[in-house]
């Protein structure tokens, strides 16, 4: 059997950056084997409270850590030119060789629309995320380039401090965008979804390499959970601390945490249905992120959205991640 790859999802809307890098040293030393941190403007709901700087946050990270790390996801759209995404990027991978990958999205009004630009479609955001792709790509050549797109211009220029190209993964909710990923970048990352869902994204992955005539793609899962050691304190974290999880309809294009607040009040328990599992048990946990790995996910980041972090940490390591398997 494969080694599995189980990482922790450091949730940057929930705790102070001091808390969450203490957290993801504590996760390395308990067994958990990297770090995905979110990239985020605002939190989801006021509560959450927090919103720290994703690339300060991710070399705090890595200096204290010393797995795999990676932002899930950086829009490389409109808060910020996918130059300087490509930038810093390749800054963390100089200074920490071997463990940064480059986790990319289309964005969500929630984050993006701060900068006041015109937010478009899901299928424009889309295309403005391959045209900024083929940007990053193009400066992790080494090489002097140039650009110019219906949404990007890039003069003529270079990364200048560059000593290995960080790999690609394309965060993919439909099958059109994993299939794509599949053929121009190096994986996919899924969020928490029913697991036949994740299937037929990883297949569509798979196929997109194959056509590219590309090695099978990374599949990484970020997946959501709640467990505490009573079941209605874990029923009480998955209301209050991640209502959005509860939320089944796009939220792309929602633009305030506190719009999000008053939506939150709407979500009722059995809303986390196959969205989210609740459960006091471990091995109900460890059975379900088993069922991804058995649709071939290759890399798992677990969430749990309690704030009872250290506790939950040592609890999965001694209890589910050892018990996994591909």
């Amino acid at each position: 059997m494969a080694e599995v790859s189980v990482g922790f999802a450091a949730m940057s809307e929930r705790f102070h950056p001091t808390e969450l890098i203490e957290l993801c040293a504590k996760a390395e030393a308990v067994g958990f084997s990297g770090v995905m941190a979110a990239d985020h403007f605002q939190p989801w709901v006021p509560a959450q409270g927090h919103a720290p700087y994703i690339w300060s946050l991710l070399t705090a990270i890595a200096s204290r850590t010393t797995g795999n790390l990676g932002p899930g996801v950086v829009c490389p759209s409109f808060r910020t030119h996918p130059a300087v995404v490509a930038q810093a990027s390749a800054t963390v991978a100089a200074m920490f060789p071997g463990r940064h990958w480059l986790g990319l999205g289309s964005g969500e009004a929630l984050n993006e629309h701060i900068v006041g630009g015109y937010w478009p479609e899901a299928s424009d955001r889309l295309e403005r995320l391959w045209q900024a792709i083929e940007i990053i790509k193009k400066l992790f050549s080494g090489k002097e380039v140039k650009h110019k797109s219906e949404s990007f211009t890039l003069e003529k220029t270079r990364l200048w401090t560059l000593d290995e190209r960080p790999p690609i993964y394309v965060s993919a909710a439909g099958p059109l965008t994993a299939k794509r990923a599949g053929r121009e970048v190096d994986g996919i990352i899924t969020p928490g979804a029913p697991v036949e869902k994740v299937a037929q994204l990883y297949a569509r992955a798979d196929e997109g390499a194959r056509e590219a005539g590309k090695p099978e793609p990374e599949k990484i899962l970020q997946l959501h959970l709640s467990w505490a050691d009573d079941y209605d304190e874990a029923l009480r974290s998955a209301l209050v601390e991640w209502p959005n999880g509860g939320m089944k309809f796009p939220k792309n294009d929602i633009r305030s945490p506190y719009d999000f607040e008053q939506l939150a009040k709407l979500v009722r328990p059995e809303d986390f249905a196959e969205r989210m599992l609740i459960s006091s048990d471990p091995d109900e946990h460890r059975a379900r992120i088993q069922s991804y790995l058995d649709a071939g996910a290759t890399r798992v980041y677990l969430h749990n959205v309690g704030r009872n972090q250290s506790q939950w940490l040592d609890v999965f390591a001694r209890e589910v991640v050892p018990r996994l398997h591909r």
